[in-house]
């Protein structure tokens, strides 16, 4: 989610005043899915984590207990084998307290007695589960070089739930797909009901904004601005139901990527709306935004102001920022995270506005999550200015900065995207902004972690940046599916979905074919006609290819400088196998002097052209055609 360009969104729901109050009103809550155990009794509304497991490698448990006056309540844990309530905290809410437990190794599955004695003695009955995820294969997955991510917007992909289109009780709950802000119906059964397409294609693994409930009056389609940290938003499909769509993922050969948010939430959230502190939440003495610039937080001569405002402001006026400072409200979000895994058995994190969150609960979050699930994959959206500064908020080779050391396995890698659309959108050919941006992959513990992409939802359409040209798109492609990384691609590119991000819904419409009447549907190779059968035939011809030779995921990679436009690069194992990538920006045909690639092609007597089959016998010397990509598997 990009700062800029995300703010029209909210301009119709700005908070009146300023500092965020802690004496705002609590919301009337309704039972949910998540929190139905609640519903024993009036004095307890909630208590999260929902429900806990036996057997996490960290045997300490927050339970942050919500509900009127129960403060001035006193909490006893009746004896159960392996648990001991260690201690209990009042917060300045009196509607809130802390009730910290460990769970040792021998304790087991079951429901824990709370017993809370006030005006009237009332009993919660907690559950601990199983865990479920160590040993299983199936679960937390992560993800590899060899994966190719799929990245869609849930809301505007496939409706194949209409029962949902519409829930009671929800500030937003109507469906209106001639409104670029409202919901338009896509759920999570839709997405389901099209695992072939995406297999089709040859992707291995989907990534949906955020599916939490997120209960907003305006544009909560996109899941930004979470209003319950324990709850899908049922628009999408219950918990449960997303729970069985990770099960249906894996079991279909798709990983599911978890999009979360940990610099702030939704200022509808309950624990906004009912502040269990005010040191929960970066307060102001009026209204404050962030700078939006990471730049202060390694710069040896910044200010602690530009600092503090870039960390501290606030991403949105709908979008409190969370105090990560405060330990109690970093344990609350590393439970919850740890829980959703262990919940859903989800295979990575996406990370949304990664840098603008504390740097140090950064490192704890990160650490938590690799000791609970060493199998995880992370990756964050670090929308920087240079490689050298992307670079700063993923596994690094650079000594810490004031106590930060990325734990972070991957980022985004603008840097690479940024270099690409330079390359393409003009009629003169800057090829060598392609291999300037991988140049600098020196700086990162392992650059083929990040994620290589094309466009998302936060910015204009590929193919409308480079002019709707196709031969353009196909240069695109061909290396977003060759190059170093892991390759994501948002929904729409493979058929030739276009539009600018001036609003941003224009580049978030609905897919053609995933809504009752639509004209065109282009789930269908009878639906693809023309040029967008023809862009995703290619897409899918080069992810299955990849899918089928590792070489072209896993392999080492060298490139060449450019030379007159054209830009040769090759991916390489020590088993012999070699896949040769020449990119020809230029409009007219290109001679390429192939013996200056010798100690690549030196063992090698001709090659395949993956894409049309075209066979290539002489390695010395090639005539590329103008904006061509040449995707040539070596022959011996």
């Amino acid at each position: 989610m990009n700062s800029f360009r995300f703010l029209p969104l909210l301009a119709g729901s700005l908070l009146a005043a300023t500092t965020a109050s802690a004496t705002l009103a609590a919301p009337a809550l309704t039972v949910t899915e998540a929190t139905a155990p609640a519903a024993k009794t009036a004095a307890i509304q909630r208590i999260d984590p929902t429900f806990w497991w036996v057997g996490m490698k960290n045997p300490k448990l927050q339970l942050l207990v919500h509900g009127p006056g129960i403060a001035s309540s006193t909490a006893t844990l009746k004896a159960y084998e392996g648990v001991t309530l260690d201690g209990v905290q009042k917060l300045e809410s009196p509607n809130y307290l802390l009730l910290n437990l460990t769970i040792s190794p021998s304790a087991k599955p079951g429901k824990l007695q709370l017993e809370f004695k006030g005006d009237k003695k009332t009993t919660f009955a907690y559950e601990l589960r199983q865990r479920t995820t160590p040993g299983d294969k199936q679960k937390v997955q992560g993800l590899t070089q060899q994966d190719f991510i799929y990245f869609l917007m849930p809301d505007r992909f496939s409706n194949g739930d209409p029962k949902n289109d519409y829930i009671t009780g929800m500030r937003a709950p109507k469906v209106a797909r001639d409104s670029m802000y409202a919901r338009h119906g896509g759920d999570l059964k839709g997405l389901e009901n099209h695992f072939d397409y995406l297999k089709k294609l040859g992707a291995t693994a989907v990534w949906m904004t955020p599916i939490v409930e997120n209960d907003m009056p305006k544009a909560s389609y996109h899941g930004y601005a979470l209003t319950d940290y324990y709850n899908t938003d049922r628009r999408y499909g219950t918990l449960e139901e997303y729970r069985q769509f990770v099960d249906k993922a894996h079991k279909n050969g798709l990983k599911v990527v978890h999009d979360v948010v940990l610099n702030h939430m939704g200022s509808k959230n309950y624990l906004f709306l009912d502040q269990p502190a005010k040191d929960w939440f970066n307060q102001w003495p009026r209204f404050t935004r962030s700078n939006y610039n990471s730049s202060a937080l390694n710069d040896p001569y910044g200010s602690e102001l530009d600092r503090s405002l870039y960390n501290r402001g606030w991403f949105d006026t709908t979008m409190p920022d969370v105090n990560q400072s405060n330990p109690l409200v970093a344990t609350y979000l590393i439970q919850n995270f740890l829980w959703w895994v262990e919940y859903t058995g989800l295979d990575a994190y996406r990370i949304d506005t990664y840098p603008y969150s504390d740097p140090k609960f950064l490192m704890q979050w990160g650490q938590a999550m690799q000791e609970e699930f060493p199998t995880l994959f992370s990756f964050g959206e670090a929308w920087v200015g240079s490689t050298a500064q992307q670079a700063f908020f993923a596994r690094n080779v650079f000594q810490p900065v004031d106590g930060f050391k990325s734990n972070l396995e991957s980022v985004f890698d603008f840097q690479s995207q940024g270099a690409v659309h330079d390359a393409l959108r003009g009629d003169q050919p800057n090829m060598n902004r392609m291999y300037e941006a991988l140049q600098g992959d020196w700086m990162y513990e392992d650059a083929t972690r990040n994620v290589t992409f094309l466009d998302n939802h936060d910015m204009s359409r590929f193919y409308s940046v480079i002019g709707e040209d196709f031969a353009k798109y196909k240069l695109g492609v061909a290396w977003l599916l060759t190059c170093r990384g892991i390759p994501q691609l948002y929904y729409g590119t493979e058929v030739l979905m276009k539009n600018f991000s001036n609003p941003d819904g224009k580049v978030r419409e609905d897919f053609p074919g995933g809504f009752a009447g639509d004209k065109t549907n282009y789930f269908t190779a009878a639906g693809r006609t023309g040029q967008a059968g023809e862009a995703f035939n290619y897409v899918s011809k080069l992810a299955q290819y990849r899918k089928a030779h590792p070489v072209l995921a896993t392999g080492k990679l060298m490139q060449f400088i450019p030379q007159d436009g054209v830009y040769t690069y090759f991916r390489y194992n020590d088993q012999g196998e070699a896949v040769m990538i020449l990119l020809n920006g230029n409009k007219e045909e290109k001679t390429v002097d192939g013996t200056r690639f010798a100690e690549r092609t030196g063992s090698f007597t001709g090659g395949t052209e993956i894409t049309t089959g075209a066979a290539l016998s002489d390695l010395k010397s090639f005539k590329v055609p103008g904006r061509t990509a040449w995707v040539v598997e070596l022959k011996k």
